[in-house]
């Protein structure tokens, strides 16, 4: 193995125990990471989707044995989700690849502040699971879950990172359902972003194969420490460390690294 994968295999081992931990896939820095190592820009991100696959996939497996998975509610998430998803997958060979790397600054900035901010935040009161959502609520899933595959298939997230709070914060849903619910719906966005990426080529199998094994490992981990973790310094660490990624790949844009 060579030290480029080798370090490839380190860090998103690490990345998916945190990650995990809050029913996200880690996409939001499998990408950056495989990109600063020096991958390909289109394949780092449908790399970051079927190591977003296995997270979530192995993460899940520990919160539906905790009765953690809504899988009622993720099913009104999952069409929406599939279709931006698979789309998004497409979408990401008719752009510059130089465009896909600034927006995936903007959104690695933009998930930076959201996880320090929770830090402070003061979670609103949580009903009981499960929780009754309006007509109107489920409404506005379906056009939110949309545009969250459409990211998903893009930039190589799971889209974790977007509806845990909105589940939290729009829903009144509990934090540990909130993750477990999530990592049952992350599969299916990164499956059909995988599947849309997939059309075209773009799969390092090799890659793939030897990552796949650390991240499986790394949600196991992460998900069995979630259930009984206070997680608010974790995510304060992990949005500075977003933001530092996003500096680095600026400064690599600009041939500065």
């Amino acid at each position: 193995m060579d030290g480029t994968l080798l370090a490839a295999v380190i860090a998103v081992f690490l990345v998916s125990i945190v990650f995990s931990m809050f029913g996200q896939g880690g996409g939001s820095l499998y990408t950056p990471i495989l990109f600063l190592l020096g991958y390909a820009i289109l394949v780092s991100i449908s790399t970051s989707l079927v190591l977003n696959l296995i997270t979530a996939l192995s993460a899940t497996i520990i919160y539906y044995r905790a009765d953690l998975v809504d899988v009622r509610l993720a099913l009104v998430f999952i069409p929406g989700i599939c279709i931006g998803a698979f789309f998004g997958g497409i979408f990401t060979n008719f752009i510059d690849p130089e465009i896909l790397i600034w927006l995936f600054v903007v959104f690695l900035l933009g998930a930076g502040v959201r996880m320090i901010y929770t830090y402070w935040e003061r979670s609103p009161g949580e009903e009981p699971c499960p929780v009754k959502l309006s007509l109107i609520m489920y409404a506005l899933i379906v056009p939110f879950s949309f545009g969250v595959g459409i990211i998903s298939g893009l930039l190589g997230v799971g889209g974790g990172i977007v509806i845990v709070p909105f589940l939290i914060f729009l829903c009144r849903y509990p934090i540990k359902n909130s993750a477990g619910t999530v990592g049952f719906i992350v599969i299916f966005s990164s499956l059909f972003g995988v599947i849309g990426h997939a059309a075209f080529g773009n799969l390092d199998l090799v890659l793939i194969g030897v990552t796949g094994v650390a991240v499986f490992i790394g949600a196991i981990i992460g998900a069995r420490s979630m259930i009984r973790a206070k997680s608010g310094l974790i995510k304060v660490g992990f949005g500075i460390i977003l933001w530092i990624f996003a500096v680095q790949l600026v400064l690599k844009l600009f041939n500065l690294l």
